[in-house]
């Protein structure tokens, strides 16, 4: 898997699977002073302006823009940080979100016509009995509805991902930049119906400079850089090369979320990330073992 990437691909690859692992903490933060829907809107105005200015608009169709910008602007994230702000815990939803995984397997095989083999459902079975612990210890926490929101964002996350890919070798830094902007008015528009004018308001002007900084980390660090990169690594290989890569986020994130905010890892926990990871890991994996056994 990882021996297919050039060194400094795989270098790059684990550099954002780090900075997207933590910023599951940095979301917890900045959570507390913004309203889910408007940090999203914050995250994807700060990713367009005022790079939009110096970057050239990349030569894609509008509609694969839009798509990539109301797909992982508006469903993975304004799905995420809804579920973050009082429905799963940083280190839970980092894990559960890689089922992203999965999905961007299967999507490939069924646009490229393939049949999904029994492998693929074994390793499907074992992820979801890991989401079943979760949800067999949900609490204040943790709760069903945040479960369900974080694996919409995971299909959402897949779906960019086959957006970004037909959109081929192009800029992905100008491409992530310009996709923003269609995902900041449905932000503001949900926000605005959803969360309400006066709690907008409020927010941003109480506001310190950590939450501030934390808002800027999401469009700095986690979308033009990070999305930028994973992209630009999508369109130079294969999908079932790039995406197993996103199992480091996780790891990151649950160590994170314990080091940083105090998340207990009970065992739960840790068989739960076992079995979803150990079923990603399979899905990628068992062709390779099954060709050497031959």
């Amino acid at each position: 898997m990882q021996a297919g990437l050039p060194r400094l691909h795989l270098l790059a690859a684990v550099l954002v699977m780090a900075v997207w692992g933590s910023n599951f903490v940095v979301i917890r933060i900045a959570l507390d002073s913004f309203p889910p829907l408007l940090l999203a809107a914050l995250r994807y105005t700060l990713a367009f302006f005022p790079a939009a200015l110096f970057l050239k608009r990349p030569n894609v169709p509008l509609r694969n823009l839009a798509a990539y910008g109301l797909l992982i602007g508006g469903g993975q994230f304004g799905l995420l940080f809804i579920a973050m702000k009082s429905d799963i815990t940083p280190g839970l939803a980092s894990l559960v979100v890689q089922t992203q995984v999965i999905f961007t397997i299967l999507f490939s095989l069924l646009l490229h016509g393939e049949k999904v083999r029994p492998f693929q459902l074994g390793a499907l079975a074992m992820a979801l009995a890991g989401l079943g612990i979760i949800l067999t210890h949900t609490d204040g926490h943790t709760t069903p509805l945040g479960l369900a929101l974080v694996i919409g964002a995971a299909i959402s996350w897949s779906s960019g991902n086959m957006v970004s890919r037909a959109a081929g070798q192009v800029n992905m830094l100008a491409y992530v930049v310009w996709a923003s902007l269609f995902a900041i008015p449905l932000l503001f528009g949900l926000a605005f119906l959803v969360e309400g004018p006066q709690a907008i308001v409020t927010s941003l002007a109480h506001a310190g400079a950590g939450a501030w900084a934390a808002a800027a980390w999401q469009a700095l660090g986690n979308t033009m850089f990070g999305y930028a990169v994973w992209g630009w690594l999508l369109a130079r290989h294969p999908a079932a090369q790039v995406a197993p890569l996103a199992l480091l986020v996780p790891v990151f994130g649950m160590l994170s979320s314990t080091l940083i905010l105090g998340e207990p890892l009970q065992d739960w926990k840790i068989l739960a990330a076992a079995l979803v990871m150990g079923g990603l890991v399979t899905s990628i994996l068992w062709p390779q073992v099954k060709m050497q056994l031959r």
